[in-house]
């Protein structure tokens, strides 16, 4: 019985390792694929080595003795197969021909069901060169997860933000106009303010725009259209007349395109869905009660036209801690409980208070900042982008 006992064992060592070594291997060619993926955003086309250097060298990573046979664009838009094998050290199988020493596996990674939404500061500080970086920032990672000639499993959608945002006709049941934090349509100046606007001196008077909404550009919801897209990117301009900066609008209509339910219902099910918001801001929320370089002594002002103001809060200010602060924060918690995934961008240079609140709101995993951005410049804003977008790749799809 001993020689028995003996082959009973050598095979079962041989099956477990042959099924470690495979385990092994699928992991380490999991990893290795989503190494490559996450370098399409520097090399979209594959064109150059650095896809599947990086696949080989997560392979090599966690599993040394095994080798990739073959790197290829999957089936998928914009995504990267990888495949492996590595030979397995057996006792009796190899010997009485009863199994391959080699296993093999496979993955596929990249970007795929997608769904993003860009929110980004339209107030005036960001004109000029630096909106026309986020112009250009966006569009590539359109080009990135929406290649021309492709029907990818992809959808994007812009909120462009000032203090308020500003949403077209037939989405909520109002008129196409900006919304005010209560849902309400905002009409400029609050009724209940207007009697302090005509007591103020005809040269301050003159000096505030009522209509603060036109020049802001509408919400794009998700689309998977490219020239839908680009076309709405297109449309930031950040010129017109200010109402301020409240980027806990700018984030809640963020989640509202993002998530299925109405007002947008462009959204999928979040279980089928990686959903991303991508927020960009150079300055801090504002709405002139802050004093500082952007601050008004009189009273109502341009800032009176927020989405705050506008329904009739003159209460809630922006200065550290205040409600405005907590509104965006609140924002940000409120997405991520609907399974989003913010990344934020702090485009020029703030102090150690507003940089502490946008790392609260990223969606960084625990002991980084790895869903946090410092843009310190317009040239860096491009960068950014591409580091976002190898993020987003590391993604397995089978």
């Amino acid at each position: 019985m001993l020689p028995v006992l003996m082959g009973m064992v050598g095979l079962a060592v041989d099956l477990g390792m042959v099924y470690v070594s495979h385990t092994r291997l699928q992991n380490a060619v999991d990893a290795g694929a989503m190494a490559a993926s996450a370098e399409l955003p520097y090399d979209p086309n594959m064109s150059t080595d650095r896809v599947p250097q990086a696949a080989q060298a997560m392979v090599a990573r966690n599993y040394p003795e095994a080798r990739v046979t073959g790197l290829s664009e999957g089936s998928e838009i914009r995504s990267v197969c990888v495949n492996g094998e590595a030979e397995v050290p057996l006792l009796l199988l190899d010997v009485l021909g009863m199994a391959d020493p080699t296993v093999k596996a496979a993955a596929c990674a990249g970007f795929n069901n997608l769904e993003i939404a860009l929110v980004i500061d339209n107030s005036g500080s960001m004109s000029g060169t630096p909106i026309q970086k986020v112009r250009e920032a966006s569009e590539e990672l359109a080009d990135l997860i929406m290649p021309d000639g492709s029907r990818a499993a992809t959808r994007m959608g812009l909120v462009p933000f000032r203090g308020k945002v500003h949403v077209g006709s037939s989405v909520d049941g109002l008129a196409d106009g900006c919304r005010n934090a209560d849902g309400s349509l905002n009409t400029g100046i609050h009724e209940d303010f207007m009697d302090e606007y005509y007591a103020l001196p005809y040269y301050l008077r003159s000096r505030i725009t009522l209509d603060t909404c036109s020049g802001i550009p509408r919400i794009q919801p998700l689309t998977e259209s490219k020239s839908e897209i680009l076309a709405a990117i297109a449309t930031q301009t950040a010129t017109g007349s200010a109402s301020g900066t409240v980027i806990s609008e700018g984030v809640r209509w963020g989640a509202n395109v993002l998530t299925p339910e109405a007002p947008y219902t462009e959204g999928g099910d979040p279980d089928d869905w990686r959903k991303v918001l991508i927020l960009l801001t150079d300055g801090d929320t504002e709405d002139g009660e802050c004093g500082g370089t952007y601050g008004v002594s009189y009273r109502p002002n341009n800032y009176w036209t927020n989405a705050y103001f506008g329904m009739g809060d003159d209460s809630s200010h922006c200065e550290d801690g205040g409600a405005l602060n907590q509104a965006m924060l609140e924002a940000a918690r409120t997405a991520k409980d609907q399974d989003i995934e913010i990344f934020t961008i702090r485009f020029g240079t703030s102090d150690t208070v507003d940089v502490a609140l946008m790392k609260q709101m990223a969606s960084s995993n625990e002991g980084t900042d790895d869903h946090y951005f410092d843009a310190p410049t317009s040239d860096d804003i491009p960068d950014v982008f591409r580091r976002i977008g190898k993020q987003l790749g590391w993604r397995l799809l089978n």
